[in-house]
């Protein structure tokens, strides 16, 4: 027998491509599915995008690239970080990767080992947890509350640190919930945090264009004390539907900037160049296929709310960022993962279960709202009529 190393009999799944791919096999076998599952916009990339990228490939750029990127899409990132948050990193701090989950490996592995602690969402974006485990560090899930919105508490996430505590995730706004955290929360916590100089962050900020209800998202780049320790995530997947481009970026410190470029040398080589020509015309060029998509979403969002909520033994709070309802199916007197499970194979429904999130997920379901008006409505009806039975 072959054996390998423990620690990847400690990794984890992301169980939406379970689902999606569940799905898609019933759909081949001539079922209607309506899928609320996937986390991916339903919209096209924009179309000066991907002209990008084709002349990008016809102009003959079919090379490595430099380990962090090309110069030039480095300096739209920072020029979008100017335009978003007021900072203007150095393009020497920013690193193109092939998608956002290699920011999150990359920073779990340099902060993980055994002996370590690490703090994550629960619920949260699956991977956190399984990186974490995957390291041998001990995972130590920061509540996310529906009674505060999702939103994670300062309070309560300051009192989890420990000396062992190397690394805190956060995620705003967030997979799965749609919470977004108040700018109060996150200045209460930045300053907590001056009485822990040796925990890192790892801020998640993949959704930062998707908020709701006048909401706004305050990146925690805007706070220069604890740049030295902040690692920033971000990227084109959700923005400007590029999910399968997979083209990410994240801001580093000057003391880990080596260490990712390294890492990235050894594992991924360099992300390729007609993805990255694409990201620079994204960033630089119009902007009307975004803001048409927020509003189609914020649309689905009400929705989705509604619906939900006038289902049996569902309520729903409202999200104000992402793409997603985080409904409370615990009156329905169902587990979440089973009830997942029968939506799909009975009524043709895919969504998500709870607790593949996060101990702290058992109750809730995942609902994705990047599908149709007329999908929703009828992946509502579908539920509605699973659940009255």
């Amino acid at each position: 027998m072959l054996h390998t190393v423990a620690a990847f009999d400690r990794i984890g799944e992301e169980n939406a491509f379970a689902v999606l791919a569940r799905a898609t096999e019933l759909a081949h076998q001539g079922r209607d599915i309506v899928n609320l599952g996937i986390g991916q916009p339903d919209f096209h990339t924009p179309e000066h995008v991907v002209e990008a990228a084709v002349k990008a490939l016809r102009d003959g750029h079919h090379g490595y690239t430099p380990a962090n990127g090309l110069l030039a899409c480095r300096e739209a990132v920072v020029r979008r970080m100017l335009a978003t948050t007021g900072v203007e990193p150095s393009p020497e701090r920013v690193m193109i990767m092939p998608g956002g989950k290699p920011t999150m490996f990359a920073a779990i592995v340099m902060f993980g080992e055994p002996g370590g602690e690490i703090l994550y969402p629960d619920p949260g974006f699956p991977i956190y947890r399984s990186m974490i485990e995957f390291t041998g560090a001990t995972p130590v899930p920061v509540p996310i509350r529906e009674e505060n919105g999702f939103a994670f508490s300062a309070e309560e996430a300051l009192s989890l640190i420990t000396p062992e505590t190397r690394l805190v995730i956060l995620n705003s706004p967030a997979n799965p919930t749609g919470g977004v955290t108040p700018p109060g929360e996150i200045e209460a916590l930045v300053r907590g945090l001056e009485a822990h100089p040796h925990v890192a962050v790892l801020s998640d900020e993949i959704y930062d264009t998707m908020t709701y209800d006048g909401e706004r998202h305050l990146s925690l780049l805007t706070f220069p004390e604890i740049r030295d320790r902040l690692i920033l995530l971000n990227g084109w997947s959700k923005t400007w539907a590029m999910t399968g481009w997979r083209l990410g970026w994240s801001v580093w410190p000057d003391g880990l900037y080596d260490k990712v470029r390294k890492l990235a040398v050894n594992c991924w080589s360099c992300v390729n160049a007609a993805a990255q020509h694409a990201g620079i015309a994204a960033i630089d060029g119009p902007q009307d296929a975004v803001e048409a998509m927020m509003r189609a979403f914020d649309a689905r969002r009400r929705l989705v709310v509604e619906g939900l909520n006038d289902l049996p033994g569902v309520r729903c709070t409202t999200p104000k960022g992402a793409f997603y309802a985080f409904p409370n199916i615990e009156e329905t007197g169902w587990k979440a993962k089973p009830l997942a499970a029968r939506l799909l194979e009975e009524a043709g429904v895919a969504l998500i279960g709870g607790p593949d999130f996060g101990v702290l997920g058992e109750g809730y379901v995942r609902l994705s709202y990047a599908n149709s008006e007329e999908n929703i409505l009828r992946g509502i009806e579908r539920i509605g009529a699973f659940l009255a039975r």
